[in-house]
C-alpha cells in the first residue's frame, strides 16, 4: 500500500502555463484527507514553491523539498540544508564563463547573478524575491562574511550549449557535484548530498516510510534518481524516452492530467 506521493512540479504537477488543474487539486486533497502524504519536490527555490503548496491546500506540516533536494523545510523551517562551498562556487563560475551562459546562485530564499538578462527575467516571474546582482568576487565575499553559501547553481543557456557545459563540468567534478539538466536549457549543479532521491529518502525516513510505500513522479533528468528510488517510479508522458524506459509506469502528459490519472490508478 502506498502511503506517500512525491511530485516534481515543472513538467509534472504543473501544466505548461504553471497552473494545476482543478481535478488534480481535488484528487490531492482527497488523498491527504485519507492520510496519504503528497509532497512537492522541486528544483525551484522555496519562494517559488509555496504559492502552489498553498493553492493546493496541502497540510501545513507537510515537508517541502526545494532546490533539487538541497533545501527541505517543514512549517517553513529548514530541516535539511546542503550547500556548495564557496571555493567550488567560484571555480564553477569561471569554468562556465567561456560558454557565455548565465548562472544563478540560490541560497535558501535568496538568489543572485552577475547580470540581469532574459534568462534571469524569466526566472523572476516565479520569484517573489528580487535578484541580487554583483560580480562573483563581490558575491563570494558577501556570503563569506555571512557564513553562507549557495545550495544550488543553475546554468542557463541554449540547449546545445548546455550539453557542452554539462560535459565540461562533469569531466572536472564527477563524483564531487551532482550535475544534470532539469530541462534542455537549464543545468542544475548541487553538492552530491543534494539530490531529489536523497531528499525523498530523508523525508521518507522522517515519515517512517519504506521505499516500497512511496510513489515518485517526474519528467526530467533531475527526477531520474527519485523515480528509481521509489517503490513506484512514474514518468510523465512528456518525459524523454530514456526516462520513460527506467520508470515503472508511464502516465499521461502534464497538460493532460497525468498526475491525477496516475493517482487514480494507484489509489483506486
Amino acid at each position: 500500500m502506498y502511503k506517500a506521493v512525491f511530485l516534481d512540479m515543472d513538467g509534472t504537477l504543473l501544466k505548461s502555463d504553471h497552473s494545476v488543474s482543478e481535478p488534480t487539486i481535488a484528487m490531492i486533497r482527497d488523498l491527504t484527507a485519507k492520510g496519504v502524504s503528497v509532497i512537492l519536490v522541486s528544483a525551484r527555490p522555496l519562494n517559488a514553491v509555496l504559492p502552489t503548496f498553498q493553492h493546493i491546500g496541502l497540510p501545513a506540516q507537510t515537508p517541502v523539498i526545494t532546490l533539487n533536494g538541497s533545501y527541505i523545510v517543514e512549517r517553513e523551517q529548514p530541516v535539511f540544508d546542503v550547500r556548495i562551498d564557496l571555493a567550488t562556487t567560484a571555480r564553477v563560475t569561471e569554468l562556465v564563463r567561456p560558454f557565455k551562459a548565465t548562472i544563478a546562485f540560490y541560497l535558501q530564499r535568496e538568489w543572485y547573478a552577475e547580470v540581469s538578462d532574459a534568462w534571469t527575467a524569466h526566472e523572476q516571474r516565479i520569484m517573489d524575491v528580487p535578484l541580487g546582482i554583483a560580480p562573483i568576487g563581490e558575491l563570494i565575499q558577501g556570503w563569506k562574511n555571512r557564513n553562507v553559501a549557495p545550495n544550488k547553481l543553475m546554468v542557463m543557456s541554449e540547449a546545445a550549449n548546455i550539453a557542452g557545459i554539462q560535459q565540461h563540468l562533469r569531466s572536472m567534478y564527477d563524483g564531487w557535484l551532482n550535475i544534470y539538466p532539469s530541462k534542455a536549457t537549464y543545468l542544475e549543479v548541487m553538492d552530491t548530498r543534494g539530490s531529489k532521491a536523497n531528499a525523498v529518502r530523508f523525508v521518507g525516513e522522517r515519515l517512517g516510510l519504506k521505499p516500497a510505500e512511496i510513489i515518485a513522479m517526474g519528467d526530467n533528468y533531475n527526477d531520474v534518481e527519485m523515480i528509481r528510488y521509489a517503490g513506484m517510479g512514474v514518468a510523465m508522458g512528456n518525459a524523454p524516452d530514456d526516462i520513460k524506459e527506467i520508470a515503472d509506469f508511464v502516465t499521461d502528459t502534464n497538460n493532460n492530467d497525468g498526475v491525477r490519472k496516475a493517482m487514480e490508478k494507484f489509489f483506486a
